[in-house]
């Protein structure tokens, strides 16, 4: 279990919200509302360490727990979501490889992860297949020392900017089950390996979402992970579960940055002789916006101490991720009413919010999925002896 000196944290969490306060905040609105890839701020991010957050020291990164990380995000987020996500995706490709792959994979991929010199996410998606990540179509041939990929991915973060990917694929496409033939590799962009269209979106601006398409693109047999096939959805699926604590570390830091604008809002603002704040309709949305914050934030922490400690914890990163994102949700919406008109006008920052906050019910598998999950999870905990 990775751990930090509280003293350290809190100096970490300082230099962040410095960061945030004078670089992030007051450039907010120019990145955002021109859908503008945000280059300073990411070689920004690179010298705050944040594309090896979770990276072992020993490969470069600054190996900080999963609790820790929620509460970077966390901070973040109350500010501007998307770029979170710049180097929450990447990191999941640098956990596949540590976790999963072989010892010369980490000692010549990880260092360049952390460092931000390579950077990307994780292709999984196609345009037929997102939750049901089993239904991919993309596939692999082996040709003696290499593989031969072809197929599309879709919505994938950084896809554009990016320039390697853990890509998930069938070696086999006739297994069955049907997880039990696919594989993932490292995949550098490269010759056969082309981006399609930017994906435009509702919110979730300047990180770029893209198509990847690959055709007869040839890679060679130690960019698999492990280096054993077959193993692609368990390895997946191990990575999902810090993914699903991110966004909701994402929810969280939108529901309480969401509270923060209604609050600073609800005690300016007067109508009949005294801040609306003191009008019961109002303190009784604060109430409700404030209860759903600190509740998320609780679950949040907990499964993020939960993957610290080791544990199983698909059923708690789905509780968090649900409940957060929810609250991400409702907060921005009843924050954004709080705000009346100017709640609906671009020169407020609520509306980025509310435009933000739904992405984080659908992304790292929908939040209809994530209560199937937690039923599951519990009726198996909980079994009749």
């Amino acid at each position: 279990m990775a751990k930090i000196d509280p003293a350290d944290e809190a100096q970490l969490f300082a230099t962040i919200d410095r960061w945030v306060e004078r670089e992030v905040r007051p450039r907010v609105k120019e990145f955002d509302h021109a859908d503008k890839w945000p280059a300073e701020i990411v070689e920004q991010m690179k010298e705050l360490g944040l594309f090896g957050a979770t990276v072992s020291p020993e490969y470069g990164g600054l190996g900080l727990p999963a609790t820790t990380y929620a509460q970077i995000v966390m901070k973040i987020s109350s500010v501007w979501m998307a770029i979170t996500g710049i180097f929450n995706s990447h990191l999941m490709l640098a956990l596949a490889v540590e976790k999963f792959g072989t010892e010369p994979q980490r000692r010549h991929w990880l260092p360049k992860f952390a460092s931000g010199e390579v950077r990307g996410g994780l292709a999984l998606t196609e345009p037929n297949a997102g939750t049901d990540l089993q239904a991919i179509r993309m596939t692999a041939r082996r040709d003696k020392g290499d593989y031969v990929i072809n197929g599309t991915k879709t919505w994938i973060s950084n896809g554009i900017e990016g320039s390697c990917f853990a890509l998930l694929v069938k070696t086999n496409p006739e297994a069955s089950p049907r997880y039990s033939g696919m594989s993932l590799f490292i995949a550098p962009k490269g010759p056969g390996f082309t981006v399609g269209r930017k994906l435009e979106k509702l919110g979730y601006k300047s990180i770029d979402s893209g198509e990847l398409i690959f055709q007869d693109y040839r890679i060679s047999a130690d960019h698999l992970i492990g280096e054993v096939e077959g193993r692609g959805f368990t390895q997946v699926a191990g990575g999902l579960e810090l993914g699903r604590i991110n966004v909701a570390a994402r929810g969280v830091g939108i529901a309480e940055g969401a509270l923060r604008l209604a609050t600073d809002y609800a005690q300016l603002r007067q109508t009949f002789g005294k801040p609306i704040i003191e009008h019961q309709a109002i303190a009784l949305k604060i109430g409700e916006m404030a209860t759903r914050a600190r509740a998320a934030r609780l679950l949040t922490l907990d499964a993020a101490q939960a993957f610290d400690r080791g544990d199983r914890c698909d059923m708690e990163a789905g509780m968090a991720k649900y409940f957060a994102s929810e609250a991400a949700l409702e907060n921005s919406t009843e924050s954004m009413r709080i705000h009346g008109a100017y709640g609906y006008s671009k020169e407020y920052d609520i509306e980025r919010l509310y435009r933000d906050a739904p992405l984080t019910c659908i992304g790292e598998g929908t939040n209809e999925m994530q209560r199937l999950i937690i039923a599951r999870q519990w009726a198996r905990r909980n079994a009749s002896a």
